[in-house]
């Protein structure tokens, strides 16, 4: 793989990282690190924790051991919460605001630009002529659609993405890669997981194996 040009430390870095629930191991100890300008794959079947491990990193799940490091500083969950941006299986929108509601809503509690322009990012997703539409009446690509919006403004550099292309058409995965280019040029991280009927997006990808190999590729 080149070296990211953004490579020089690294942005989040895992040690001996492990979860587990009821006492059964779910995985780890990990040990991985990803940088500014880099993604990262999370590979392993049905079980593995890879939705876990996602969950963990955005402070969303305690930790059952190890630590993890956020631009070189030690964090804990509410940090780790406030540095990094999940996009997860459920959309998180209020079923009865409109998409223009549910991104001002969501864009204020992110702590986002106040003069960002949110009609023009319903835009940027295919979304425009949608904005007062109730969430519960788009459909589920329409509402990933959405989630893509509310990612695209969040300031965090470190990007969480749990199948981020379900429910998407061919546009809708082409743009889910063209976020990914832009977020990694401008300096940030993606750490994400794919179906496997899914290529992963078009950037230099290291690959990290939950299951019997947990060494990053």
């Amino acid at each position: 793989m080149t070296d990211s040009p953004h490579a020089s430390s690294p942005l989040l870095q895992a040690r001996g990282l492990c979860f587990s629930r009821n006492d059964e191991p779910v995985f780890g100890p990990l040990d991985f690190t990803l940088g500014p300008g880099e993604a990262l794959l999370v590979l392993g079947g049905n079980g593995a924790g890879k939705t876990t491990l996602l969950r963990v990193l955005a402070g969303l799940l305690p930790a059952s051991g190890g630590e993890v490091a956020l631009q070189g500083r030690p964090v804990d969950r509410d940090h780790l919460a406030r540095g990094s941006a999940y996009l997860g299986h459920l959309s998180g929108h209020k079923a009865d605001l409109g998409a223009l509601e549910n991104l001002a809503y969501s864009h204020a509690l992110q702590g986002g630009d106040p003069g960002a322009d949110l009609a023009a990012a319903l835009a940027a997703v295919g979304l425009a002529g949608h904005e007062d539409s109730p969430a519960r009446r788009l459909s589920a690509g329409q509402n990933k659609r959405l989630a893509l919006a509310r990612l695209r403004l969040q300031p965090a550099p470190l990007w969480l993405l749990d199948e981020p292309y379900a429910n998407l058409d061919l546009d809708g995965i082409a743009l889910v890669n063209r976020l990914i280019q832009q977020h990694l040029a401008t300096g940030g991280a993606a750490l994400l997981t794919t179906h496997g009927a899914y290529a992963a997006p078009p950037v230099p990808v290291r690959t990290l194996a939950l299951g019997p190999t947990r060494v990053p590729a």
